[in-house]
């Protein structure tokens, strides 16, 4: 046993210091190198660790969100939404511009994020165990649930109590919504008439206009959702709750430890600014809708105080002066002072940018003619982009673009054509897609390039001015 030793180890011992070791451990290393998985893990933290200091160093803030009423669309030319502001507000806090990019569902989102194609997702989260492992929550935070929305107002008593509920037929869209009446029901022991829309082209926020409408009686949202539908809707009534809170955040990287610390800072510190504050209100509780008074005087022929501008400054664009005196009447009730939800200012209502852009001088925003003038050159701005439009089509063409932005009616009438639709007809060809504009199937088509937009409004903004201007026709001499 003792010599069987002794000759494996003068074996291998002149092995290991042969020549042939070289050789060996070469042609080792070459094939473990072949077999072996590359370690994503160490080179992935070494990409991704783009931590706050890293961010500060390139001069720029990127944000992941999603297209939604709550968190980020366009309007008339303008980035909006309440998570865009409050980012905007953070990236300014930190001294850094902002960048926006947008995925198209929640774990889009997170992937993105663990990509390192943005450092901070800014939409409502839910706070789960799973993404608790992988994530930061950090910064805005909210705390949301599912409520009722029903109408209210004169001889209308609103549910109180869940219990209510029974026998009452509710409209909902598949999803959480769903699943949580049909757990009520259930716990309720019966007796809920839930109706399923499986209808792809109907939202959420069209069930909560049909709500308003009188055309069913109830529906089911998040809070945040029914709060600020309820800025366009005033007759809806948000109270009754049915679910359990479900806490939502923010969120960065669990490599990213400082600019978690900053954003949980600023937050806590913001959270009651004037800013922040005016974004709140801006969102969900400033009424988004104008009042609105008859005809100044029938009798006389007077539409409003400023008739003769509108007359004046019409031939500009070759309209019909009682077509513009409609833009205005629907825009501010002729209200010279009116500043609107998204702050747009004047009897015509000019975003800030387009004013300027528009040779407005700065402070001349509530003078009449000012407005109107800056709104025909914009109104012969937006013209040129549909010259293929006939000019009788074109005028709804420019409405809409007016109230839109060009942006969202060139998805539209991108949407049509796919559709089989005439893309340069507007009624029952363009027009039902600017309200598909606000379904996720249809903003989210390569064909679009504005995402989300709530069209309801575009629609009745056309409907409505060139409805009163027929009857301004009737009524109002030329």
């Amino acid at each position: 046993m003792k010599n069987r030793l002794y000759t494996f180890h003068r074996v291998h011992s002149s092995f290991f210091h042969s020549p042939l070791l070289l050789v060996f451990i070469l042609l080792w290393g070459v094939l473990w190198g072949c077999n072996k998985r590359p370690s994503s893990a160490s080179s992935q933290e070494e990409v991704l660790a783009h931590d706050l200091p890293q961010i500060k160093d390139s001069g720029e803030l990127v944000i992941l969100t999603l297209y939604s009423s709550t968190s980020y669309f366009i309007y008339r030319g303008q980035d909006m939404g309440f998570q865009y502001e409050l980012s905007k507000q953070f990236a300014e806090h930190l001294g850094l511009n902002l960048r926006i990019e947008i995925a198209q569902s929640v774990p889009e989102l997170i992937q993105k994020l663990n990509a390192g194609e943005g450092d901070l997702i800014a939409y409502h989260l839910p706070v789960t165990k799973e993404w608790k492992d992988s994530l930061l929550y950090c910064g805005e935070e909210a705390i949301t649930h599912q409520v009722i929305v029903q109408r209210t107002g004169k001889g209308i008593s609103p549910l109180k109590d869940v219990t209510e509920l029974i026998g009452k037929d509710i409209y909902v869209k598949p999803g959480k919504y769903y699943d949580r009446l049909t757990n009520l029901n259930e716990e309720l022991g019966g007796g809920i008439h839930i109706h399923l829309v499986t209808n792809d082209s109907i939202t959420v926020e069209d069930l909560i206009t049909q709500v308003s409408q009188g055309k069913i009686s109830y529906t089911v949202a998040d809070n945040d959702i029914a709060q600020l539908n309820r800025t366009y809707y005033s007759n809806l009534n948000i109270q009754l709750s049915i679910s359990f809170d479900q806490r939502s955040s923010w969120a960065v990287r669990k490599n990213c430890p400082q600019l978690a610390t900053a954003a949980n800072k600023w937050y806590q510190e913001n959270s009651i600014s004037p800013a922040y504050t005016a974004s709140m209100k801006r969102y969900f509780e400033i009424s988004k809708a104008i009042p609105h008074s008859p005809i100044l005087s029938l009798r006389e022929g007077i539409i409003s105080p400023y008739d003769a501008l509108f007359k004046k400054y019409a031939k500009e664009i070759d309209w019909d002066w009682r077509l513009l005196a409609s833009l205005a009447y629907t825009e501010s009730n002729f209200d010279t002072t009116a500043v609107s939800w998204a702050g747009a200012q004047g009897l015509m209502q000019l975003m800030p940018s387009t004013a300027r852009a528009m040779g407005m001088p700065a402070g001349k925003e509530q003078n009449p003619e000012e407005s109107i003038k800056a709104a025909v050159k914009y109104i012969a701005s937006i013209n040129k982009s549909f010259i293929k439009v006939s000019p009788e089509e074109r005028i709804n063409f420019v409405l809409a673009s007016y109230n839109a932005g060009i942006g969202h009616i060139m998805d539209a009438m991108a949407l049509a054509e796919k559709y089989g639709k005439d893309r340069y007809v507007w009624r029952n060809n363009v027009e039902p897609f600017i309200l598909l504009k606000s379904n996720e199937e249809y903003f989210t088509d390569s064909v679009c390039k504005f995402g989300y937009f709530r069209g309801v409004e575009t629609y009745n903004f056309v409907r409505d001015i060139t409805s009163r201007f027929t009857q301004y026709q009737k009524k109002i001499p030329l």
